[in-house]
């Protein structure tokens, strides 16, 4: 698959090669030409010289063919025109944007992009936001053995009842995010569009979750 990053900061570099060897293809558009230094002498990926929002630009880094864009630049306002332009105006489905401040991450949520703040980033958790079939564990029990992960699903289980993903995950449901508010949901609440789902369930089961809500549900 191919993937779109836009800054090549430390936090730009870094996941783009993390991706590159997961065995994806990668594009790195930066302003700045000597910034792709830090992507070593082995990076095999495109890299373009350019604004991340221009539009020449992005098709220069195949953003009509991408997979998943990532914008990680240092400023919080092109990472979200850049990510909007990517979602909206080429149809990219997998977006991230790196956000410095955690209190316009909610507003950005609302828009249908998924943000990280800073104080809370590593490389891995943005992998795993824009790799498939990649569960972003947000807590973690003392022992270990209990996790609440947000979980990435198909979108053939919209308009399920949230109780039938945990009958066929063997989960719970810790809370629901939509359009950027948390929610309990009761057993009567459908997975929207949209919807974040922060299941709860044992580390050993969450491989198989995964893959469960990475599939369209059974047949009624």
């Amino acid at each position: 698959m191919h993937f779109v990053i836009m800054g090549c900061g430390r936090v730009g570099a870094s996941l783009a090669r993390a991706i590159e060897r997961a065995g994806h293809e990668v594009a790195v558009i930066d302003q700045d030409e000597s910034s792709f230094r830090r992507l070593g002498t082995t990076f095999e990926g495109r890299t373009i010289t350019g604004v991340g929002f221009d539009r020449d630009t992005l098709r220069a880094a195949g953003i009509e063919n991408a997979y998943a864009f990532a914008a990680v630049s240092s400023g919080d306002n092109s990472n979200i025109l850049a990510a909007r332009v990517a979602r909206e105006k080429y149809g990219v489905e997998h977006v991230v944007a790196r956000i410095y401040d955690p209190g316009r991450a909610e507003i950005y949520q609302r828009l249908g992009i998924p943000t990280v703040a800073t104080v809370k980033w590593t490389s891995d958790q943005m992998v795993r936001r824009l790799l498939p079939q990649g569960h972003v564990p947000e807590f973690t029990d003392p022992s270990g053995k209990v996790v609440i992960a947000e979980m990435p699903i198909s979108d053939g289980w919209i308009g399920r009842r949230i109780s039938e993903i945990e009958g066929a995950t063997g989960g719970r449901t810790a809370y629901l995010t939509r359009l950027g508010d948390g929610l309990l949901p009761g057993p009567d609440t459908v997975y929207q569009e949209g919807d974040l789902l922060h299941l709860a369930l044992l580390r050993e089961d969450l491989a198989t979750a995964e893959r469960v809500l990475d599939a369209a549900p059974p047949a009624h």
